[in-house]
C-alpha cells in the first residue's frame, strides 16, 4: 500500500458496555439519543464512503430475552469481581421493558445493508480478558458463541476488538483457532497500557491527549505485526463532546490534524468510539464527526488516501 488509510471501529454494545457503571434509569434519554444517532452515523458513512467496522456485541443479535436465555454458553465467565457478571444483569432487567437497549437485530441488518461496512466482534458478553478470575477456556466458549450467532445473520467474523481494550495477547491462539484473523490493539503509549493499574496521572495524560500533541498516532503499514492473527493499533478514541465549545474546537482539531498528517505520510490512522458517546449532544456529535469524514474527503482527493475496515487492511498487508 503506498498511500495512507483511514480506518474506522465501533464498539457497537449499547447497555452490555457499560452497565456495572450506571443505573439504566438514569440513562434512557442517553440511550434513546444513541439508537437515533446510529442510523445517522450510518447515512454519513454511506454519503461520504466511508468504510467501517462495527465490532458488535454478540448479546446485540438476540431477538428478545427468550432467545438470550436460549443463547447462554455452556461456561461462563468467572470473574471475581461479581459485577461484571452480564448474565446475572441481564436476569435482573429482563421486565423492565426496556429491551431496545439489550437487543440490537434491526440496526445490525441495516449495517449489513450499506457497503463498506463490516461486522466484527467485540465478544458475545463483552468478555474481559485481563480481569481476574476468568480463563482462556471461558474466553474460547464465548468466542463461540458470538460466532454461532453472527452465523445466523450470514456474517463470518473476521475482526475482534477486546472489550475495555483488554487486549490479551495470550488469548490470540483462541482468536486464530476460531477464524478470526486481525484485531485492535491499543495505542502505543505508555498511558494505554491497560494491563496496569489506572492512576490519577494516567487519566489525567491520556484526557490531555486528547487536545495536546503528546504523542505520533500513524503508523506504516509495516510496522505491524503480522502472525497468527494481525494487529492493527488504534490511534485515536473519538471522545464524547464538551459542554465547552473551545475544548471540542481543540478535539477535533487535533483529529484533523493526524488525518491529514497520515495521508501525507501515506501511513495509517485508526479512529474509534463508541456509538453511544453520541448519547450526549447527539446533533453536535454528528456535526464533529462529519466534519472529521470531509477532512478525510481532502486527504482522499489530494493525496489518495483510503477509507478501509479493519479486514480490508489486513488483507492490503497481506497482499504486499
Amino acid at each position: 500500500m503506498k498511500k495512507g488509510a483511514f480506518v474506522i471501529s465501533l464498539d457497537f454494545e449499547l447497555v452490555w458496555g457499560i452497565f456495572d457503571h450506571i443505573e439504566i434509569t438514569d440513562k434512557v434519554s442517553y440511550f434513546n439519543n444513541t439508537l437515533w444517532a446510529i442510523p445517522k452515523i450510518l447515512a454519513l458513512f454511506e454519503k461520504y464512503s466511508i468504510h467501517a467496522t462495527w465490532a458488535t456485541v454478540g448479546m446485540l443479535f438476540n431477538e428478545n430475552w427468550d432467545e438470550w436465555q436460549n443463547n447462554v454458553p455452556s461456561i461462563l465467565p468467572t470473574y471475581d469481581n461479581r459485577f461484571l457478571n452480564p448474565y446475572d444483569y441481564g436476569n435482573k432487567h429482563r421486565k423492565r421493558n426496556l429491551d431496545s437497549f439489550f437487543f440490537a437485530p434491526t440496526l445490525i441488518r441495516d449495517l449489513q445493508s450499506v457497503s463498506g461496512q463490516e461486522i466484527a466482534t467485540h465478544t458475545y458478553s463483552h468478555y474481559y480478558c485481563l480481569e481476574n478470575g476468568q480463563t482462556v477456556e471461558q474466553f474460547d466458549i464465548d468466542l463461540q458463541q458470538a460466532i454461532s450467532i453472527a452465523q445466523k445473520f450470514n456474517i463470518s467474523l473476521q475482526s475482534l476488538v477486546f472489550p475495555r481494550n483488554q487486549f490479551n495477547k495470550d488469548y490470540l491462539e483462541v482468536c486464530s483457532k476460531n477464524h478470526i484473523e486481525t484485531v485492535r490493539t491499543n495505542p502505543d503509549n505508555w498511558y494505554w497500557d491497560v494491563s496496569k493499574s489506572e492512576t490519577l496521572f494516567t487519566k489525567i495524560v491520556r484526557s490531555g491527549d486528547a487536545y495536546l500533541p503528546l504523542g505520533k498516532k500513524s503508523y506504516s503499514l509495516n510496522s505491524l505485526a503480522c502472525d497468527a492473527v494481525f494487529c492493527q493499533p488504534a490511534s485515536r478514541f473519538l471522545r464524547p463532546q464538551h459542554t465547552l465549545a473551545l475544548l471540542n474546537f481543540a478535539r477535533v482539531l487535533r483529529i484533523k490534524q493526524e488525518i491529514i498528517s497520515a495521508a501525507k505520510n501515506e501511513e495509517i490512522y485508526h479512529l474509534w468510539w463508541h456509538p453511544h458517546n453520541f448519547g450526549l449532544d447527539t446533533e453536535g456529535a454528528l456535526k464533529s464527526l462529519e466534519s472529521i469524514l470531509v477532512t478525510y474527503i481532502h486527504c482522499r482527493d489530494t493525496y489518495g488516501m483510503k477509507s478501509l475496515t479493519m479486514q480490508q487492511l489486513k488483507n492490503t498487508r497481506f497482499e504486499l
